[in-house]
């Protein structure tokens, strides 16, 4: 009887411990979509860059954010999600220095288009 009983007890609680992990999943970022769709769209293209290739991209970004004009979301997001690529590149080129560039592509991942727009005013 007590089997009988410790049988369902157990499918329900695998099954809410199932439900409550793939919850956790999700983001709270607002804009994870544009930052995922701009990482399949410049992937390919930005683990072919030069070291000059990266250097150019980095000074560009940088010249951009003090300039005048306000960079658009997408153009700042761009710049973002591509130095996080050519990081995750680093990483695969030299393997002592995987952790590094997961730390350092996460970073620029994480970079909020809002606390750009708060860095201008």
């Amino acid at each position: 009887m007590i089997q009988l009983l410790q049988l369902p007890a157990f499918v329900f609680l695998f099954l809410l411990s199932t439900t409550v992990a793939m919850s956790q999943e999700k983001t709270s970022d607002p804009d994870a979509e544009i930052k995922e769709m701009l990482y399949n769209k410049y992937k390919k293209e930005v683990r072919s860059y030069t070291k000059n290739d990266f250097d150019v991209l980095f000074m560009s970004f940088f010249e951009s954010q003090n300039a005048e004009k306000t960079l658009t979301k997408e153009e700042f997001y761009t710049y973002t999600i591509k130095i996080a690529i050519y990081s995750e590149k680093l990483g695969l080129l030299y393997k002592n220095q995987k952790e590094e560039s997961e730390r350092t592509k996460k970073e620029w991942f994480s970079k909020s288009y809002q606390d750009y727009l708060n860095s201008k005013k």
